[in-house]
């Protein structure tokens, strides 16, 4: 059954909120909050930065991984699961019209 136009957009829309405040966080993370001597991870120059700007880029560490966290989330609610029904050899249930 194909969704309608506005389900379709309103599906785009969600997605693309969840790719923006990843790509926010990311950026705020290793360009705007990046120490001395450059961005990305910290690795062995944590010890060096300071607590108040290692805080803050957790902060946002954090952000990234609930934006993260959600976007997965709603890809396997609204793709991942409806193939899997629909398709019982990769490891899903028959639909019937009854559930549907």
């Amino acid at each position: 059954m194909k969704r309608p136009l506005w389900v379709t957009i309103v599906h785009g829309l969600i997605l693309l909120n969840f790719i923006s405040g990843m790509a926010y966080a990311g950026f705020v993370l290793f360009v705007i909050l990046a120490p001395e001597g450059g961005g990305g991870p910290l690795w062995g120059r944590a010890a060096e930065v300071p607590m108040e700007l290692l805080a803050k880029r957790r902060l946002y560490a954090l952000e990234f991984w609930v934006a993260f966290s959600g976007f997965a989330i709603y890809l396997a609610l609204t793709e991942l699961l409806p193939r899997m029904r629909a398709n019982p050899a990769a490891g899903g249930s028959p639909s019937t019209e009854a559930d549907e």
